[in-house]
Protein backbone atom coordinates (compact mmCIF):
# COMPACT_ATOMS: atom_id res chain seq x y z
CA UNK A 1 0.00 0.00 0.00
CA UNK A 2 1.07 3.42 -0.66
CA UNK A 3 -0.20 5.79 2.15
CA UNK A 4 -0.31 9.56 2.30
CA UNK A 5 -0.17 10.59 5.49
CA UNK A 6 -1.30 14.22 6.45
CA UNK A 7 -0.44 15.68 10.21
CA UNK A 8 2.76 13.41 10.78
CA UNK A 9 4.22 15.89 13.22
CA UNK A 10 1.01 15.72 16.05
CA UNK A 11 0.15 13.15 18.58
CA UNK A 12 -2.15 10.64 16.32
CA UNK A 13 -0.02 11.30 13.08
CA UNK A 14 3.58 10.55 14.94
CA UNK A 15 1.99 7.26 15.90
CA UNK A 16 0.57 7.18 12.46
CA UNK A 17 4.03 7.31 10.95
CA UNK A 18 5.94 4.95 13.53
CA UNK A 19 3.50 2.23 13.03
CA UNK A 20 2.81 2.78 9.05
CA UNK A 21 6.93 2.53 8.47
CA UNK A 22 6.77 -0.69 11.25
CA UNK A 23 4.34 -2.51 8.64
CA UNK A 24 5.55 -4.70 5.94
CA UNK A 25 2.94 -4.08 3.78
CA UNK A 26 3.27 -0.31 3.49
CA UNK A 27 5.41 0.28 0.79
CA UNK A 28 6.19 4.14 1.03
CA UNK A 29 4.88 6.93 3.13
CA UNK A 30 4.08 10.54 2.27
CA UNK A 31 4.28 12.63 4.83
CA UNK A 32 3.66 16.39 3.46
CA UNK A 33 4.94 18.94 6.52
CA UNK A 34 5.78 22.63 7.16
CA UNK A 35 8.98 20.90 9.00
CA UNK A 36 11.12 18.08 8.08
CA UNK A 37 10.95 15.14 9.54
CA UNK A 38 13.62 11.86 10.59
CA UNK A 39 14.76 10.35 7.10
CA UNK A 40 13.49 6.93 6.53
CA UNK A 41 13.96 4.72 3.46
CA UNK A 42 9.97 4.18 2.87
CA UNK A 43 9.26 7.82 3.84
CA UNK A 44 8.71 10.47 1.11
CA UNK A 45 8.57 14.19 3.14
CA UNK A 46 7.90 16.85 1.16
CA UNK A 47 7.74 20.42 2.36
CA UNK A 48 4.26 22.18 1.43
CA UNK A 49 2.56 24.78 3.16
CA UNK A 50 -1.02 23.98 3.48
CA UNK A 51 -1.96 27.25 2.13
CA UNK A 52 -0.78 26.42 -1.20
CA UNK A 53 -0.62 23.01 -2.05
CA UNK A 54 1.12 21.92 -5.22
CA UNK A 55 -2.11 20.60 -6.97
CA UNK A 56 -0.05 18.32 -9.51
CA UNK A 57 2.31 16.72 -7.77
CA UNK A 58 2.66 13.34 -8.46
CA UNK A 59 2.93 12.14 -4.79
CA UNK A 60 -1.21 12.45 -4.38
CA UNK A 61 -1.34 9.59 -6.64
CA UNK A 62 -1.89 7.19 -3.46
CA UNK A 63 -3.83 3.73 -2.58
CA UNK A 64 -5.38 5.66 0.77
CA UNK A 65 -5.17 8.49 2.93
CA UNK A 66 -5.13 9.08 6.43
CA UNK A 67 -5.73 12.43 7.70
CA UNK A 68 -4.81 13.87 11.20
CA UNK A 69 -4.72 17.18 10.81
CA UNK A 70 -6.14 19.13 13.82
CA UNK A 71 -5.48 21.91 16.10
CA UNK A 72 -7.31 23.41 19.48
CA UNK A 73 -8.85 27.35 19.42
CA UNK A 74 -6.40 28.34 21.53
CA UNK A 75 -3.62 27.04 19.52
CA UNK A 76 -5.14 28.34 16.65
CA UNK A 77 -6.03 31.65 17.67
CA UNK A 78 -9.55 32.16 16.33
CA UNK A 79 -12.04 30.34 15.19
CA UNK A 80 -11.51 31.22 11.82
CA UNK A 81 -7.86 29.74 11.99
CA UNK A 82 -9.16 26.50 13.59
CA UNK A 83 -11.66 26.03 11.04
CA UNK A 84 -8.96 26.21 8.36
CA UNK A 85 -6.36 23.50 9.84
CA UNK A 86 -9.70 21.34 11.20
CA UNK A 87 -11.77 21.71 7.87
CA UNK A 88 -10.39 23.50 5.11
CA UNK A 89 -7.55 21.45 4.79
CA UNK A 90 -8.34 18.17 5.06
CA UNK A 91 -10.82 18.36 2.54
CA UNK A 92 -8.45 20.07 0.59
CA UNK A 93 -5.74 16.96 0.84
CA UNK A 94 -9.20 14.74 0.15
CA UNK A 95 -9.57 16.51 -3.36
CA UNK A 96 -6.27 16.85 -4.21
CA UNK A 97 -5.68 12.84 -3.69
CA UNK A 98 -8.78 11.67 -5.47
CA UNK A 99 -8.32 13.70 -8.15
CA UNK A 100 -5.01 11.59 -8.59
CA UNK A 101 -6.66 8.30 -7.96
CA UNK A 102 -7.13 7.86 -4.47
CA UNK A 103 -10.17 5.92 -3.34
CA UNK A 104 -9.64 5.65 0.86
CA UNK A 105 -9.44 8.53 3.11
CA UNK A 106 -9.36 7.84 6.94
CA UNK A 107 -9.93 11.15 8.90
CA UNK A 108 -9.30 11.53 12.78
CA UNK A 109 -12.59 13.72 13.71
CA UNK A 110 -13.71 13.62 16.83
CA UNK A 111 -16.50 11.87 19.64
CA UNK A 112 -19.50 14.45 19.06
CA UNK A 113 -18.96 15.62 16.07
CA UNK A 114 -22.24 16.60 14.35
CA UNK A 115 -22.67 19.40 11.63
CA UNK A 116 -25.52 21.16 13.56
CA UNK A 117 -23.93 20.82 17.14
CA UNK A 118 -24.42 24.20 19.07
CA UNK A 119 -20.86 23.89 20.04
CA UNK A 120 -18.18 25.42 17.45
CA UNK A 121 -15.80 22.13 17.85
CA UNK A 122 -18.11 20.06 17.36
CA UNK A 123 -20.02 21.53 14.86
CA UNK A 124 -16.30 22.13 12.72
CA UNK A 125 -15.92 18.11 13.03
CA UNK A 126 -19.29 17.55 11.76
CA UNK A 127 -19.26 19.84 8.64
CA UNK A 128 -16.15 18.59 7.46
CA UNK A 129 -17.47 15.05 7.67
CA UNK A 130 -20.69 16.18 5.66
CA UNK A 131 -17.83 17.61 2.82
CA UNK A 132 -16.01 14.58 2.65
CA UNK A 133 -19.04 11.87 2.18
CA UNK A 134 -20.17 13.95 -0.60
CA UNK A 135 -16.34 13.70 -2.72
CA UNK A 136 -16.95 10.23 -3.60
CA UNK A 137 -14.70 8.46 -1.96
CA UNK A 138 -15.12 4.27 -2.63
CA UNK A 139 -13.89 4.07 1.19
CA UNK A 140 -14.46 6.81 3.82
CA UNK A 141 -13.80 6.01 7.49
CA UNK A 142 -14.40 8.65 10.18
CA UNK A 143 -12.36 7.82 13.74
CA UNK A 144 -13.96 10.04 16.48
CA UNK A 145 -11.76 9.51 20.03
CA UNK A 146 -12.52 11.27 22.89
CA UNK A 147 -9.79 13.04 25.28
CA UNK A 148 -6.47 11.66 23.95
CA UNK A 149 -3.46 10.76 26.34
CA UNK A 150 -0.22 10.57 24.79
CA UNK A 151 3.02 13.12 25.03
CA UNK A 152 2.88 16.03 22.91
CA UNK A 153 5.76 18.84 21.68
CA UNK A 154 3.24 21.47 23.25
CA UNK A 155 2.28 21.71 26.78
CA UNK A 156 -1.58 22.30 26.88
CA UNK A 157 -2.07 22.31 31.45
CA UNK A 158 -5.40 22.41 31.35
CA UNK A 159 -5.76 19.45 29.02
CA UNK A 160 -3.47 17.22 31.14
CA UNK A 161 -5.13 18.05 33.75
CA UNK A 162 -8.09 16.50 32.18
CA UNK A 163 -6.56 13.61 30.76
CA UNK A 164 -5.38 12.64 34.48
CA UNK A 165 -8.35 13.35 36.04
CA UNK A 166 -10.58 10.97 33.66
CA UNK A 167 -7.90 8.61 33.54
CA UNK A 168 -8.33 7.88 37.15
CA UNK A 169 -12.23 7.90 36.58
CA UNK A 170 -11.82 6.00 33.56
CA UNK A 171 -13.42 2.46 35.80
CA UNK A 172 -15.96 3.99 36.23
CA UNK A 173 -17.08 6.18 33.42
CA UNK A 174 -18.70 5.10 30.44
CA UNK A 175 -16.19 3.57 27.62
CA UNK A 176 -17.17 6.53 25.36
CA UNK A 177 -15.75 8.66 27.66
CA UNK A 178 -13.00 7.56 28.92
CA UNK A 179 -9.09 9.01 27.68
CA UNK A 180 -7.81 7.27 24.97
CA UNK A 181 -4.19 6.62 23.81
CA UNK A 182 -2.90 8.49 20.70
CA UNK A 183 -1.54 4.44 19.86
CA UNK A 184 -4.96 2.98 19.95
CA UNK A 185 -6.41 5.74 17.31
CA UNK A 186 -3.74 5.13 14.70
CA UNK A 187 -3.97 1.78 15.14
CA UNK A 188 -7.82 2.56 13.68
CA UNK A 189 -7.07 4.58 11.13
CA UNK A 190 -4.45 2.68 9.64
CA UNK A 191 -6.90 -0.73 9.97
CA UNK A 192 -9.20 1.15 7.80
CA UNK A 193 -7.02 2.48 5.43
CA UNK A 194 -5.62 -1.48 4.87
CA UNK A 195 -9.27 -3.13 4.67
CA UNK A 196 -11.08 -0.12 2.75
CA UNK A 197 -14.31 -1.46 3.17
CA UNK A 198 -16.64 0.25 0.58
CA UNK A 199 -19.34 3.04 2.07
CA UNK A 200 -18.82 5.15 5.04
CA UNK A 201 -17.76 3.91 8.26
CA UNK A 202 -17.78 5.56 11.45
CA UNK A 203 -15.23 4.21 14.37
CA UNK A 204 -16.67 5.60 17.70
CA UNK A 205 -14.57 6.60 21.02
CA UNK A 206 -16.14 3.50 23.12
CA UNK A 207 -14.80 1.17 20.14
CA UNK A 208 -11.02 2.28 20.56
CA UNK A 209 -11.08 1.03 23.98
CA UNK A 210 -8.88 -2.22 25.14
CA UNK A 211 -11.84 -4.94 25.39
Amino acid sequence: MKLLLVGATGLIGQAALQQALAGADVSQVIAPTRRPLPAHARLLNPQVDFDALPVEAAWWAVDAVVCTLGTTLRAAGSRAAFRKVDHDYPLAVARHALRHGARTYVLTSASGADPDSRIFYSRTKGEVERALALLGYRSLTFVRPALLAGERSEHRFTEQLGIRIMGAMGPILPRRLRVVPAERVATALLQAARSALPGQHVVESEQLQPD
